[in-house]
């Protein structure tokens, strides 16, 4: 019997030692150094909305060594060269690649660049000097993994000044005698003006508009400074002259969010009056009743010129309505329901389809209407 006990440990622990040094092979460290990233490797780099397709550089760098063979996926990371890297750094995916590869090259664009300067906290319009490098993960290890491995390489210094991803589009000014009321100056030589935007430069152009006054005139003008001869303003309802020599658009509907289409070859326009509610299941009121968002008029708010509200939501479904009749609505790009992200951009489109919270909570609504380029909601835990 106590040969049968004896033999029982000496088994356990044979298997204790295999299990081990399988769990070592499973689990290799890859080295800091075990990615060198070639290309950038330093520099000035200036960034225009209106380059925003052109490529700021090529990434290059050696492949990960984990001791087994794997496809790895690649990200470059960036902060502002006076902050530390960590794992929750801003990236940007460069894609995956096999580990048996020499080297791996992704070029990066000029609005790539942009946006993860941004996000690793850059100034628009103020040069910066930020730090870049590559770490490179099996493309099978969960995101989630709290043992898991990843090769990290040098780090590299440029210089950048991040632009306004608003400038990647052209741009039509709306002056009038509701600006000074709406968070703007009234008819604007400057500027200072509403804009909307071309979200295919193609000179078509659509947008909103919060007027805040009883009775808004204003005019078209595709030059902010008024030095130029298209100004576009009104010369009857839906079309508009191209010169100097045109009258004020003047919306009979009062204050309130308007939504603008313009063609500019064509010298046409259209404006309807909108409500900017949210309604749904997921809602206090359901689908029966909208809840109005307001306009962000602090300057020092994160959403200024956003529709904003803090509300209880539950896990269900909602829409941007914009129009009581249901004809004008604002939902999930691809027009099916799908879940939204919780704190990030959400982008959506008119008349896309049913959104979905993703778990029941107290969240402040941000819908971005500023862009036709880029509309975007964020539900922001409170």
């Amino acid at each position: 019997m106590k040969k049968i006990f004896l033999s029982l440990i000496l088994l356990a622990g044979t298997m204790t030692s295999i299990v081990s040094c399988s769990d070592e092979k499973l689990d290799p460290q890859a080295s800091s150094s075990s990615i060198n990233m070639t290309s950038p490797t330093g520099g000035s780099f200036v960034l225009t909305g209106t380059t925003a397709g052109n490529n700021a550089f090529t990434a290059s760098w050696t492949p990960a060594e984990f001791g087994f063979s794997s496809s790895v996926t690649y990200s470059l990371q960036a902060v502002k060269s006076t902050d530390s890297f960590s794992n929750s750094s801003q990236a940007i995916v460069l894609g995956t690649y096999s580990s048996d590869a020499d080297v791996n090259e992704k070029a990066v664009t000029q609005r790539i660049l942009n946006n993860l300067l941004l996000s690793a906290g850059g100034s628009i319009g103020t040069s910066g000097s930020f730090k870049l490098r590559i770490i490179g993960k099996p493309s099978t290890q969960l995101s989630s993994s709290t043992n898991g491995v990843s090769a990290v390489s040098n780090e590299v210094t440029i210089t950048a000044t991040p632009y306004d991803t608003f400038d990647e589009f052209q741009k039509l000014y709306l002056p009038g005698s509701y600006g000074g009321a709406s968070t703007f100056a009234d008819w604007s030589g400057a500027g200072n003006s509403a804009t909307i935007f071309s979200a295919g430069n193609d000179g078509k152009y659509e947008g909103f508009v919060w007027m805040n006054v009883s009775s808004p005139e204003f005019k078209f003008n595709s030059d902010p400074t008024w030095s130029g001869n298209d100004k576009g303003e009104s010369s009857a309802d839906g079309s508009f002259t191209g010169n100097l020599g045109g009258s004020n658009i003047k919306p009979a509907d009062g204050a309130g969010t308007y939504f603008f289409t313009v063609n500019w070859p064509a010298l046409t326009y259209t404006m309807a009056k909108r409500q900017v509610a949210i309604i749904g299941q997921a809602t206090p009121n359901g689908w029966g009743s909208p809840t109005y968002l307001t306009f962000d008029t602090n300057p020092a708010s994160p959403y200024y010129r956003m529709y904003t509200l803090d509300l209880a939501l539950t896990n269900d479904e909602f829409l941007i309505r914009l129009k009581d009749d249901w004809s004008v609505k604002m939902g999930t790009l691809s027009g099916n329901t799908e879940n939204t992200t919780t704190g990030g951009q959400y982008k959506i489109k008119l008349n896309g389809g049913n959104m979905k919270v993703p778990a029941a909570g107290n969240y402040k609504v941000v819908l971005d209407i500023r862009n036709s380029a880029n509309y975007n909601l964020r539900l922001m835990p409170q």
